[in-house]
């Protein structure tokens, strides 16, 4: 009778604490999420980071006459050939995803008849879609001031801007 109380009592303590210790709750959720926040930025504050995004979005440039933005960052070239990237690129998309920077390349290339490519940004793990690649700055400038007019798609980017490889 003692042997059957006692393993009584050890499966009832040990449901009890495997009930108690397994369970997630918000408190876990919020520093696991800090916690990835904190990886995500690789000791830069976030105040610092913000900064840094809006001076990246403020590169504007001269060119023709006309302001626009000019972006340099280091890229890579994805699924197409390294032969297609030129320096100069005019940004349409960009994606968290490639199936879907593919599905919009794609469309550019069928649809509208454009030399789209894809480059990958490793930083912000964006995939950016380039409608069409120069290697001149001013002719960049002048496709990207004629593209609405050359363009039935609707571009998806907020406003059109050119990306220049690194």
């Amino acid at each position: 009778m003692k042997s059957r109380s006692f393993f009584t009592l050890l499966w009832l303590t040990t449901a009890a604490l495997l009930l108690t210790a397994c369970h997630s709750n918000e408190a876990n959720y919020k520093a696991a999420y800090d916690k990835a926040r904190e990886k995500q930025f690789n000791g830069i504050e976030q105040e610092t980071y913000n900064r840094m995004v809006a001076e990246a979005q403020r590169n504007n440039v001269e060119v023709n006459g006309d302001s626009l933005r000019l972006v340099p960052m280091w890229t890579n070239v994805t699924l197409d050939s390294v032969a297609v990237a030129k320096r100069y690129g005019v940004v349409v998309a960009s994606f968290k995803q490639i199936f879907n920077a593919q599905t919009y390349r794609d469309r550019l290339r069928s649809e509208e008849g454009f030399p789209a490519y894809i480059l990958f940004e490793g930083r912000e793990k964006k995939y950016y879609v380039i409608v069409k690649g120069f290697d001149d700055l001013g002719v960049a400038a002048a496709f990207l001031k004629s593209l609405p007019t050359t363009m039935k798609m609707a571009a998806l980017e907020p406003k059109v801007w050119i990306l220049e490889r690194l």
